[in-house]
């Protein structure tokens, strides 16, 4: 994995399932977003910025008036929030599980020529 800076931290989107599998239920919604969060510690551990696209998604579907993951306002900013956060990225770290969202993401950083790991130790240790 190279960039033009070679010992500037990554910006690593940790992409996986979150409404994915839920039904709505957002105890099963939290877990989602527990499982994605718990892998944050580590990236930052290797020398690189963790980041879950809902962490900056969810302010901007709040002010704009979204009351539930999944309703309108929801469908309208989750995505396209996405999409341009992930211009910024350096890699995706991909979690398993089916996740619609997660496979575009993946999909846009290849069409993007980021990296896409499946491990946490695939990302590089950077020296401090």
């Amino acid at each position: 994995m190279t960039t033009d800076r070679p010992n500037r931290p990554l910006l690593v989107l940790i992409a996986g399932p979150y409404m994915s599998g839920t039904n709505g239920d957002p105890a099963r919604i939290a877990a989602n977003r527990a499982e994605l969060e718990r892998h944050a510690l580590p990236i930052y551990e290797r020398g690189h910025l963790p980041l879950i696209g809902e962490w900056m998604a969810l302010p901007i579907i709040h002010s704009a008036g979204g009351k539930e993951h999944g309703d309108a306002v929801f469908q309208a900013y989750q995505y396209p929030v996405a999409h341009r956060l992930i211009e910024r990225c350096d890699a995706v770290l991909r979690l398993p599980g089916a996740s619609r969202g997660a496979d575009m993401d993946v999909a846009r950083a290849k069409e993007l020529g980021l990296a896409v790991v499946y491990d946490v130790n695939e990302l590089p240790l950077r020296a401090a």
